[in-house]
Formats: structure tokens, sequence, C-alpha cells
């Protein structure tokens, strides 16, 4: 490392974000620049700790040592180049993946890990400013056609991987537009979608094709895709979300989190002038605590809501790493995302009973407070008897995340076979008992990380190529099998 002693003379700093009043009157990204000259004293930071468990906490496999210290020593582009050597789009994961490689840190034991994330997306924006990333063109062509079904991170992922390796590359894509959940299921103040069109404009210009408005197995039969394409690759995701089946349910006002993400991404792509749903001057209640609900919540707050609730079953973790998730696992702790900061109230340890109704619309959503109850087997919530409570509600979000793929005709044509968690069968190379039909992504791992998705893209890619060409050199980052350092 360029400074051996980086970690003890700087402490852990973050860029400052636009000031709150500011930031929720727009949909840009909450970020201020940071300069240069304090990302090189967070690169030094990095240890020269002998086994970096950054990369084992990420299954990109990112060489996060090397471009630490390239940054340290303002070798920004040879920096990018390690960078993109492992990751695909580093843009994407840089703004909206966790960081499990932070919290794999060995800093991170004792004391604030490496800010690897705000590096990472640094050295991203740096190259495309300086015209470092341009189309990379295959030096000879195979004559192989490919169907990527899905574009999401793992479809584009794969669908550039094989674009790269000569192959004729055709990624089908069921909405109007490219990029899946990094289109119209992410809000602009976390990605603003001009990083999204800027890396579609590359993958263009090396050769992929896009085909939006197609849904295979409605638009386009599944037995077309067959018979036209050498190899099909499936990655839609899992998109099959999780319902509350509780009485009031079918009232107007309550609504999945992504009938209601999408429409407000649309206003911000020029589509609509508003949603048909906003939450403007009402009462919001958001059910679920992760990273979707904090979407929901940023949004609802941008469009004016009276009030934010939202709630977590689960009790409220402690602001430091718990003993039942050790170093270098990721880490049980409180976590305060931008939209957080922006407003709303979060209630913890809380079950929703009943959806409060009057004339067919949503007016309240009664509620009690749990206790866990954990054994040896399983983890159940009890009633404390005497908590009931009626929060008002104008509108409900359900962002109790997903169960796995959508059921379909493409999986019925396909005579595909699910497993026991509801995902699509596959084996050790990513393949199903179709011969040249793989998965990959949430698809097959059920709903993960964007970084698992890219690395199952990579993967599923050199599979494919395999499989057509008999060898690959591409790289394989993750089996199917493979799971998060536990």
């Amino acid at each position: 490392m360029g400074d051996p002693r980086g970690f003890l003379n700087h402490d852990r700093q973050l860029p400052e974000r636009r000031s709150i009043p500011v930031r929720i009157r727009d949909w840009q990204e909450v970020n201020t620049s940071f300069p240069s000259e304090d990302l090189q004293r967070q690169a030094s930071r990095c240890m020269d700790c002998g086994i970096p468990f950054c990369n084992h906490g990420c299954p990109l496999g990112n060489l996060i040592p090397d471009w630490n210290d390239l940054i340290y020593r303002e070798n920004w582009k040879e920096a990018s180049e390690r960078l993109h050597a492992t990751n695909n789009f580093p843009e994407f994961t840089g703004r909206l993946c966790p960081a499990p490689c932070e919290a794999a840190c060995v800093l991170g034991i004792n004391e604030p890990p490496v800010t690897i994330k705000q590096i990472e997306v640094s050295i991203v924006d740096k190259a495309w400013e300086e015209g470092w990333i341009v189309p990379l063109l295959p030096d000879q062509y195979s004559g192989q056609r490919i169907a990527i079904v899905g574009s999401g991170p793992a479809g584009l992922a794969a669908a550039q991987q094989l674009t790269r390796s000569g192959h004729d590359v055709s990624v089908f894509e069921r909405e109007d537009r490219i990029g899946g959940l990094l289109r119209y299921g992410i809000p602009n103040f976390k990605m603003e979608k001009r990083y999204l069109d800027q890396r579609l404009a590359q993958m263009e210009a090396e050769g992929t094709q896009f085909v939006p408005n197609t849904s295979i197995g409605t638009d386009l039969p599944a037995k077309e895709l067959i018979r036209d394409f050498d190899a099909i690759v499936l990655a839609t995701g899992a998109t099959q979300w999780r319902d509350l089946k509780i009485p009031g349910r079918e009232a107007e006002g309550i609504l999945q989190a992504m009938k209601y993400l999408p429409p407000a991404n649309r206003v911000q792509e020029g589509d609509i002038d508003s949603p048909d749903v906003t939450a403007e001057g009402k009462n919001v209640i958001i059910i679920g605590g992760g990273d979707t609900g904090a979407d929901c919540l940023g949004t609802a707050l941008r469009q004016g809501a009276l009030s934010i609730q939202q709630f977590e079953i689960m009790p409220k973790p402690p602001s430091d790493r718990s003993t039942s998730t050790p170093w270098p696992t990721w880490p049980l702790t409180y976590r305060v995302s931008s939209a957080h900061e922006e407003g709303g109230e979060r209630q913890f340890a809380i079950n929703t009973e009943e959806f409060i109704t009057e004339d067919g619309r949503v007016v309240g959503v009664k509620t009690y407070e749990v206790e866990q109850v954990s054994t040896d087997s399983s983890v159940t919530f009890e009633k404390i008897e005497g908590t009931e409570k009626i929060f008002p509600a104008d509108l409900v979000l359900l962002a109790l995340g997903f169960t796995g793929p959508e059921t379909s005709t493409l999986l019925d044509d396909l005579d595909l076979e699910l497993d026991e968690r509801g995902n699509i069968k596959r084996d050790e190379n990513f393949a199903t008992k179709q011969p040249g039909v793989f998965v990959c992504g949430d698809m097959g791992r059920g709903q993960s990380l964007i970084v698992w998705a890219i690395a199952e893209g990579r993967s599923v890619a050199h599979s494919v190529d395999k499989f057509l060409q008999g060898e690959s050199r591409l790289p394989f980052p993750v089996a199917p099998t493979d799971r998060p350092l536990s």
C-alpha cells in the first residue's frame, strides 16, 4: 500500500448530501461531489492486510485493494481498468449495492471500514468523464445467436460478456425500455437514469441488440426462440411479489410497491405528467422495512405526503455489529438510508392485523406490537396484548419482498422445473433441463443483491460460451450454489 499508516491517520469520510429541504423538491441524486484529494485519503485507509476479505465479501471478486492503491497514487485510468476487469457496471453497484465488501473489510473489525463503495463510483464516474470507457469490439465473430430474456443487471452482464466474445446477442424486454428494475424500480434520487443510458449506448455500439416491448411466451412464442437461437439465457428476475392477505386487503388505496414506483419513474422519463396514484396530501403507510420500502418513502416525500409510517416486523437492530453476525459476515445493524434522513417515522416490532376501510377505501391500519421468539428451529412473532393501535392511512404500500419468478407461459412452454424455494432449477453450470437454455440472477437464486445478479450474469456467459464453443476464457466468479459469507 502507498501509505501503510493511512488507516491510523485518517477517519472514514463520505461525501456530504444535499440539504434535505432542497433535495426533496427534486429527483436528482442526493450526494454531492467528493474531492479527489479526500478520495485519496480514503483510499490510503486500505490496509496491507494480507488476506483482503473485501474480495471475498463481494461475489464479483472485485480487486479492491488494487484499485484503492491506484487511486492513492492518482493512477485513475489504470484503476478504472482494474475495476472493470471484474465488474461490468460499477456505476450501478457503486450507487445501489449495500456494500458487503465493506462489511468484510479487515479494518472494519474494530474501526469504520474503508469507503469502498464511494471509491468505486468515483472511479467509474471519472472514467466516463475522461472518455476512457469505450465500446470493446470482439476480435472475431462466432456466427452463433444468443437470446437473453430480461434486461436487468444479470441479463445485461451476460449480454455484454457474450457480445464481447463474438456472439450475436439479442436482449428481449417486456417493458418499453431496457433496464428492468434498474429502469423503473429504482428511483432517480438513488441512481439517475443517464448512467444506465450511457452504459446501454456502449453495449449497442459493441453489437448487443435490444428488443423492448416483447414478452416471450406472449408476444413471441418460446418455441421460436428455441428455433432461431443457438442458446437462451433466462434472466427475468424474482418479480412475484409477496402479498399481505388480511381483512380489508381488497380496499382501494392499497398497492404493491412495484405498482407505485414505476409510474413515479415514468414521470421522470417524461412519459406521463403525473402518476394515477400519488402520495400528495395523504397519510402513507409502508409495510416492509427493506430497501424497497425506503424507496417508497423517498418517493412519497417528494410527492408531498402528509405523513409517512414505515412498518417492520423485526425488532430494531443494534447500532453496532451483533454477535449473531460476526465479522466478516453481513452485520445486523441499524441502517439509515438517505430517504430515512428526509422524513417519515419507522415502527419496529409491529404487525399489521387489519386494513380499516370506509366505502371501499382504506382509511387506517390496525396493528399490534410483537415479541420475537427464537428457537433452534424457527423464529416466531408473538402478539403483545394491549398494544393494539390504529394508524390513519389514505395510501398503503406493500414492500414485502418477492417470492420468486412469476409463473408465465414462458416457463410452461419451456417446461421448466422449480426447486423447493420456487426458483428455476439449474445445474452447476446454470443450465436447465432444456438443452441450450440457461438461467441466471434472481430467477434462479431468489431475491438477492445487484452484485450477485451481475456475478451470475458473468458466470452464465462463461457456461453459454463453453456450451457453444467447447471451451471459454470468460470468468466464472460464482457458482449457482455459492452464498454470501456466513
